[in-house]
């Protein structure tokens, strides 16, 4: 397959990328990890505006979508930029609630979520936890009987990301749908991760790439060193490998290929991780660094919306389809 973006998608990559450079995502990240949200919904404000969130929400609802090719591309920036929030939650939750059979609950919360004003969570998994419950303003939890919305979250619970604020969400609240899309959903939330995790990766090699060049040892930058750059070239190839994979799942929509993308993004974003912090050296293990910003993003986004396991046991049964 080749696939080359268009004029409008290279400006609207460009673009996001000047506005979120402009925020200052670190400084963000950090504020809402303490609890301290006004930045980070300021800035979950303009993405909004961008209408990022608008290409998963359908057109009926007041959204741009669905627009699969261009939400990768975004997700790619916001990997990059270390940007904090539900973000694959808000995209999970505005297909579930676009593709029901009930259009009630979709007029209800799709035209706020797509503009920002109300930003959302999800439950999906076996501890009932959801990212950033106590700073969402809608909590969506999926169980046995369908998608309710629930009532309220518990306290915060540690994450390996300090930036990922897991809450578990209450029991019982309204039931939205005893039937809702999940296959539909998972799949943009696997998307959404994989090109997440490939801006993760680029970000990580494009800041050691900077360090290595800098630092000097024997006289000489590190990154003269064979070593290191066999590693930096391995790392590099791992993404490159990762991107078209991410782009063309995008384009298909296909459970395998979608399956395919997350494990090979996510894996090259890890080893490019560990890569990073190797060649930082100690100050790669500080919290203080920015680098953290993105090791830990790596780590959690391997596991998230389906581990390399179960998402090679997806590719190997061919996504579901008949053999």
């Amino acid at each position: 397959m080749r696939f080359l973006l268009d004029a409008e998608q290279r400006e609207f990559t460009r673009s996001l990328d000047a506005m979120l450079t402009a925020a200052g995502p670190p400084e963000v990240a950090r504020s809402w990890g303490r609890g301290e949200s006004a930045r980070g919904r300021a800035l979950w404000s303009r993405i909004a505006r961008a209408g990022v969130f608008a290409l998963a929400v359908p057109q009926e609802y007041a959204g741009l979508g669905p627009h699969p090719v261009e939400l990768a591309l975004a997700f790619v920036e916001l990997g990059r930029h270390a940007v904090p929030g539900p973000l694959v939650e808000t995209v999970a939750v505005a297909v579930l609630l676009g593709g029901s059979e009930r259009p009630d609950p979709a007029k209800r919360f799709l035209p706020s979520l797509a503009d920002g004003t109300l930003t959302a969570t999800l439950s999906a998994g076996p501890d009932g936890c959801a990212l950033d419950g106590d700073t969402a303003d809608l909590l969506f939890a999926l169980g046995p009987d369908g998608l309710r919305l629930a009532p309220g979250h518990g306290p915060v619970r540690p994450s390996l990301d300090p930036v990922r604020r897991l809450t578990p969400l209450l029991p019982g609240g309204e039931l939205l749908d005893p039937r809702p899309p999940w296959a539909r959903a998972l799949l943009w939330a696997r998307l959404a991760t994989a090109a997440q995790a490939l801006g993760v990766g680029l970000a990580l090699l494009e800041r050691t790439v900077a360090h290595v060049g800098r630092r000097v040892q024997f006289g000489v930058p590190v990154g003269s060193f064979q070593a290191v750059k066999h590693r930096l070239a391995d790392a590099r190839i791992a993404l490159e490998f990762a991107r078209p994979l991410v782009l063309g799942a995008a384009v298909t929509m296909d459970p395998a290929d979608v399956a395919a993308a997350k494990v090979s993004a996510c894996e090259a974003a890890y080893a490019t991780a560990r890569t990073a912090l190797q060649l930082h050296g100690a100050i790669g293990y500080t919290a203080e660094f920015d680098l953290s910003l993105w090791l830990a993003k790596a780590r959690v986004l391997l596991a998230a919306w389906g581990g390399p396991q179960e998402c090679r046991d997806v590719v190997l049964s061919g996504g579901g389809r008949p053999r």
